[in-house]
C-alpha cells in the first residue's frame, strides 16, 4: 500500500525472448552463428547482457542449429542476476514459429498463460550485439507509457535494402511491416526499417502469432506479421525510432561481423579512455569486452588484451604485446611480449621479446 492506504499498482513484469535458432549459413562455418565471438564474447551473450540490465523475470533463448553447444556455452557466460532458459525450435519455420516456440514453453513449462499473465515480452534476435541496454530501457518505457499492444524499434537509414519496411496509418500508428521480398516498389522506397526488436503485451502475442500464416515469398511464419494482425484487430501498435541506426546492425556474415567488431572496439576503447586509461593509439589497440583495467594504465600501440585479463593501476603494456587471461600487477611493465594465463607481479619488468606461459 502507498501512504494513502491504497494498494500500489505494480508495473508489469518483463520476459525476454532471444531468437537464436538460425543456422547462419552465410558465416561459412561449422560453429553455430550465436557463438561467433565479438570482442571476446559470443554474439548472443552481448544480447543477453544488454537485456539483463532490464531485470527481466527470465530470459528464454530459442536455439536450433547446434542447440546443445549454444546452450552449454551461453549457460556458462550468462549473467547471474537473471535466469536463462533454452527451448529448441525443432524445424526452422521462420521467426514467427521461433517466437511461438518460446510462448509455448512459457505457457507449458513456466506457467505463463496468455490470459492470466500481466507481463510484457521483449523479443529480439540473437545476432544484434550492438544494441545498448539504454535503448532497450527506452523502448520498454515508450511501450508502457503509450499503453500499446506492441511497440517496434525502428530506424531511418540511407539504404534500406534487405530490411523490412515500416508502413504507417495516416495517424502515424504502425500498420504493418513488409519484408523486402514481399514489398512493392512503393513500399521499397520507404526508408524506415524494422530492427526486429519489439515489445509486446504477453496477453496478445500468443493469439496474434496463431493467426499468422506462411503465405509469403519465403514460405515461413513471420514474426513481423503479428504487427498487421494486431493493427487490423484495432490494437495500438507504436514505434520508437533509433537515434543511432548502428545499434540495429545484424551479423549474418563475416563482413558484418568485422564491421560490428570495429564498432564494439571503438566503444570499448572510448569507455576505458574515459575511465582514466591511456591508449597511445586507440585505433591500433585491441581490448576484449571481458578485460578489466584500472586507472593510470598505459597501453602502447599494437597491443591485444584478451579473455579474463586484468591490468592493475600504473602498469604499462606494449608496444606489440599480447595478454591472454593474464594478471599484470601495479606499476609492472610488459613490453613486446606474450603473457598467457600467468601473473606478473607488481613492479616486475617483462620483455622485450619474452613469452610467459602458465606456471612460469
Amino acid at each position: 500500500m502507498d501512504q494513502t492506504g491504497r494498494v500500489a499498482q505494480l508495473p508489469p513484469s518483463l520476459i525476454a525472448v532471444v531468437l537464436g535458432a538460425g543456422a547462419g549459413t552465410r558465416m561459412r562455418s561449422t560453429r553455430p552463428k550465436p557463438l561467433h565471438k565479438l570482442c571476446g564474447k559470443p554474439l548472443v551473450t552481448h544480447v543477453v547482457d544488454a537485456i539483463a540490465e532490464l531485470s527481466p523475470e527470465r530470459v528464454v533463448v530459442v536455439v536450433g542449429h547446434g542447440s546443445e553447444e549454444v546452450s552449454a556455452k551461453l549457460g556458462q557466460s550468462a549473467p547471474e542476476k537473471v535466469p536463462v532458459d533454452f527451448v529448441t525450435q525443432e524445424r526452422q519455420l521462420g521467426t514467427g514459429d521461433a517466437a511461438m516456440t518460446a510462448i509455448n514453453a512459457l505457457n507449458d513449462e513456466f506457467g505463463y498463460a496468455d490470459s492470466d499473465r500481466d507481463a510484457d515480452i521483449i523479443v529480439m534476435p540473437g545476432d544484434t550485439p550492438l544494441v545498448r541496454s539504454q535503448t532497450l530501457l527506452a523502448l520498454l518505457a515508450a511501450h508502457r507509457d503509450g499503453d500499446a499492444a506492441a511497440t517496434v524499434l525502428s530506424a531511418r537509414v540511407a539504404n534500406p535494402t534487405g530490411y523490412g519496411r515500416i508502413v504507417r496509418h495516416k495517424d502515424g500508428r504502425v500498420q504493418q511491416i513488409v519484408e523486402e521480398s514481399d514489398a512493392s516498389p512503393e513500399i521499397k522506397a520507404i526508408n524506415e526499417i524494422n530492427t526486429s526488436i519489439y515489445v509486446f503485451k504477453h496477453s496478445v502475442l500468443g493469439p496474434a502469432l496463431r493467426r499468422t500464416s506462411p503465405e509469403n515469398a519465403q514460405g515461413e511464419f513471420y514474426l513481423t506479421d503479428v504487427v498487421e494482425v494486431l493493427s487490423s484487430a484495432g490494437y495500438w501498435v507504436s514505434s520508437m525510432q533509433l537515434v543511432d541506426p548502428t545499434e540495429a546492425m545484424g551479423v549474418n556474415d563475416r563482413v558484418q561481423l568485422a564491421a560490428a567488431e570495429s564498432e564494439m572496439r571503438r566503444r570499448i576503447n572510448t569507455r576505458w579512455l574515459r575511465a582514466g586509461v591511456t591508449l597511445m593509439d586507440p585505433n591500433n589497440t585491441y581490448i576484449d569486452a571481458t578485460v578489466e583495467l584500472q586507472s593510470d594504465v598505459t597501453i602502447f600501440p599494437g597491443s591485444w588484451l584478451q579473455g579474463n585479463t586484468t591490468v592493475c593501476s600504473g602498469a604499462q603494456i606494449g608496444p606489440n604485446t599480447r595478454l591472454i587471461d593474464a594478471v599484470v600487477g601495479e606499476r609492472a611493465t610488459v613490453e613486446s611480449s606474450v603473457v598467457r594465463q600467468s601473473t606478473i607481479a607488481a613492479d616486475d619488468v617483462v620483455g622485450p621479446f619474452v613469452v610467459v606461459q602458465p606456471n612460469f
